[in-house]
């Protein structure tokens, strides 16, 4: 093992781990014959996460004509998938710093993550994806940068030189980090997700998320946060360091029967949907 290798893997093992009962809520999901009834138990015996999912549930980023007062009816009228990945999300959300480390500013960070998020989750809707699995792209698309924490964290010093970088010479972030620190945050980042044991569409989506040839072949979640990261950037929803907007790759352009610049009008107008990512910050 590379001395570089074994400090990423000592970053790695030094950020949070997830709580019990979210650890738990990931091992029954990735059973098929998991029982609803017995998730729907250990949200219930974690007071603070069924409170924070009951608010988002009934926040206007579901926009459901009733209130959902129970976790049991939740899973009824959202799908256990989305239950997952609503756990996953408020449990990333509270690991990350309040204060900006190696000058990453965390509002403006958390900003982009969800506004790549929703993104992703609409044009997984535009694909036919089902309601229920939409949250996959949601949670790609909040995680895809979550190595740039950990590097922060961790590397402070080296991960503020790779930022100063990005403005002097005009360079991607992934570039200004390997020439600093001789790894970029999508390949920590995935090393933080293997250990989180999260689904290997999400460990993929967050490895590969600036790959212009992913190496698992077809992937409609990553091409979806792909173009919802570069999207998200041209529209300006926060920012998280990389000042240089990339170009649609050629496989994602062929998902979508078209080039970027005609992907962003067709969405239209993205303001609702930004807006509703603002759900999660007020949880």
């Amino acid at each position: 093992m590379s001395d570089l290798h074994q400090q990423l893997v000592q970053m790695v093992d030094r950020m949070p781990a997830f709580s019990g009962s979210v650890n738990k809520i990931l091992q029954m999901t990735s059973d098929i014959d998991c029982a609803p009834k017995d998730l729907v138990q250990v949200i219930e015996h974690d007071p603070v996460m069924m409170a924070k999912i009951l608010k988002l549930v009934n926040s206007a980023y579901f926009g459901l004509s009733r209130e959902i007062t129970s976790i049991k009816h939740g899973v009824v009228f959202v799908g256990l998938n989305t239950i997952k990945n609503l756990a996953i999300s408020i449990a990333t959300m509270g690991m990350l710093p309040k204060a900006g480390p190696a000058g990453l500013d965390m509002n403006s960070f958390l900003l982009h993550s969800l506004g790549t998020a929703s993104i992703a989750k609409l044009l997984g809707k535009r694909l036919g994806v089902m309601p229920d699995k939409t949250t996959d792209y949601f949670v790609g698309g909040l995680l895809h940068d979550i190595g740039k924490v950990v590097f922060a964290q961790f590397m402070p010093q080296e991960m503020e030189r790779a930022l100063k970088r990005v403005e002097v010479e005009e360079v991607s972030l992934s570039i200004a980090e390997m020439i600093e620190i001789g790894a970029d945050h999508a390949q920590l980042g995935g090393m933080l997700a293997e250990k989180w044991q999260l689904p290997h569409t999400l460990v993929t989506c967050i490895k590969e998320h600036h790959s212009l040839e992913p190496n698992g072949g077809p992937n409609k979640v990553l091409d979806c946060v792909v173009a919802a990261n570069i999207i998200v950037k041209q529209v300006g929803f926060g920012c998280a360091g990389n000042l240089i907007e990339d170009r649609l790759p050629d496989h994602v352009s062929a998902r979508f029967g078209m080039e970027l610049a005609e992907l962003q009008e067709s969405i239209g107008n993205l303001d609702e949907e930004l807006e509703k990512a603002n759900a999660f910050i007020r949880i």
